[in-house]
């Protein structure tokens, strides 16, 4: 996860310093807008308008330290939907509030803030109203357990009738974990039910549908393959294994390919992490996989997509080898998937 922290008086670069704690597994990067002492955060020389544009590009959580107004002005313009905005957290220069201001559960604000409550000492004031009456948040549940979303506003239906109380069904074709909450234990004829899976249902009359994503992709590509050769081949891919974008947690292919831009950018476009290895990782695994004398040659592994795709995901089962043409190769991967009821973000 990307975070970008910025600040806008001494004290709150103080408290920047130590927000940043909150996440030592992450890429952190601090700001200060400020004309009094920094304290070594990097100074923002563009206008704040500019800055916050190019962060909510950037970053996949954003923390302003300093007074609610101030981000809320800040973000207004590039507000877009709940489903692709980052993360906004507020916390006050001297660190006594941590308040998630937009996206709270499908982009992790309300469990942001309470993380970085957590590390400071700060008060998590988390105001969505799931949380604050006990209830599941199905779109952090969603979140938390590698599910697609297939409608928002199916989504927004199933909040509205567990907080009034209305039974909710569920259908879960995979395996489950931990105990499902009394919100969704309505009978099979629910007017209102989830259904998880990955095949096209509808099983109650309003169904929200959570799609597991335990596909991976591994892709290879001649040096300089446009972002749209690799989107073309990704697609023609999908179709042949007869399943859908919506179902990818992840892409993945070898070193040498890291900074290939094409490549790079299909992953953003898709909001989907992507993963290098070195060739000895790639070779260290044990299996049948397709043959190529020329990759080997070029690489020094003689398939890097079926390779890649089984490598991160956790030795998955090949469900599409080798797919190749104008000069991309992909492989699919499937994961073992389960959902837990356990790992629902408050």
């Amino acid at each position: 996860m990307k975070v970008g922290i910025i600040a806008f008086t001494t004290n709150g670069c103080r408290t920047a310093k130590s927000v940043a704690g909150a996440f030592p597994e992450d890429k952190v990067e601090l700001f200060a807008k400020s004309t009094s002492d920094e304290l070594d955060l990097t100074h923002v020389d563009c206008s704040m308008r500019q800055w916050t544009k190019q962060a909510f590009e950037t970053y996949d959580a954003i923390v302003f330290i300093g007074a609610i107004g101030i981000a809320v002005r800040e973000i207004a313009p590039f507000i877009r939907s709940k489903d692709v905005d980052p993360a906004i957290i507020s916390v006050d220069e001297k660190g006594r509030f941590s308040v998630p201001i937009l996206a709270g559960h499908i982009g992790g604000a309300n469990a942001l803030a309470v993380r970085i409550a957590g590390v400071t000492g700060a008060l998590p004031v988390v105001t969505t109203a799931t949380d604050i009456n006990g209830k599941i948040a199905i779109d952090s549940f969603a979140v938390n357990n590698n599910l697609t979303i297939m409608s928002l506003k199916a989504a927004k239906d199933v909040a509205a009738r567990i907080l009034a109380g209305d039974p909710v069904g569920l259908l879960c074709e995979v395996p489950v974990n931990g105990e499902v909450p009394p919100e969704l234990k309505g009978p099979a004829d629910s007017p209102t039910g989830v259904y998880i899976g990955t095949e096209s249902k509808a099983p109650f009359a309003n169904t929200l549908h959570l799609m597991p994503r335990d596909l991976v992709l591994g892709i290879g590509c001649r040096r300089g393959t446009p972002q749209a050769d690799i989107e073309d081949m990704v697609v023609k891919a999908l179709k042949e294994a007869g399943v859908c974008m919506e179902r990818v947690r992840a892409a993945a292919s070898i070193d040498l390919k890291k900074d290939e831009k094409g490549l790079l950018d299909f992953a953003a476009e898709h909001r989907i992490p992507i993963t290098f290895y070195t060739s000895d990782e790639l070779n260290a695994l044990e299996g049948e996989f397709s043959k190529s004398n020329f990759v080997q040659s070029i690489t020094a592994v003689d398939c890097v997509c079926e390779r890649s795709a089984v490598k991160a995901s956790r030795n998955g089962r090949i469900i599409l080898r080798k797919f190749a043409g104008n000069g991309v190769t992909v492989a699919i991967a499937a994961e073992d998937f389960a959902v837990d009821f356990s790992k629902v973000r408050k």
